[in-house]
């Protein structure tokens, strides 16, 4: 069985390129309801409070969410806006491209939708700490959505930023440091 190599940071950058999302933060219906949808905290979406078990009909409506300003999350249509319940992040970062080391290092993050992120300073990497004080680490996808980290995929970052012994621990991408103390 062949095994599943990463993307380069140059096929991301392509993929990235030729993504079209809609103008979600232009449109402005009026409010329909609630859509009896949730994301929940290990990035499964539901409806009805089954499973969607379509791939495709995730990455739809993930082009659609929106957070508002209220800090609330809705799905967005150029005639309707409906509410969705999202328990922690809407996304999680599956897996972790990284290439160059120190201030030249760039790491890229798959999600669960298949979708892309390239950590720098439009898409921060921060590390908050959860209540029993174990680490929560996010990076932000767009517009006020972020994407969990899971466990596997920081510690990859874990181990590649105490390899190069920063203080305080943390790693660079795309021309910004960004510390891993919560």
């Amino acid at each position: 069985m062949p095994t599943e190599t990463a993307p380069t940071l140059a096929e991301i950058a392509t993929l990235l390129g030729e993504r079209k999302l809609p103008p979600v933060d232009q449109w402005n219906p009026a409010h329909c309801g609630d859509s009896d949808m949730r994301i929940a905290a290990d990035g499964t979406w539901f409806h009805g409070g089954t499973p969607i078990g379509r791939v495709e009909l995730v990455r739809l409506f993930s082009t659609i969410l929106r957070r508002e300003a209220d800090g609330g999350y809705v799905l967005v249509t150029p005639g309707e806006k409906l509410d969705i319940v999202v328990d922690d992040a809407p996304f999680v970062a599956v897996a972790v491209t990284s290439e160059g080391e120190g201030q030249g290092r760039t790491l890229a993050f798959r999600l669960n939708t298949g979708d892309h992120v390239v950590a720098g300073p439009g898409n921060l990497l921060r590390v908050e700490a959860a209540d029993d004080g174990t680490p929560r680490p996010y990076v932000h996808v767009r517009g006020g959505l972020d994407a969990l980290v899971n466990r596997a995929t920081f510690y990859d970052l874990a181990d590649w930023a105490l390899a190069e012994d920063a203080t305080p621990p943390g790693l660079w991408s795309g021309g910004v440091f960004f510390p891993f103390a919560a």
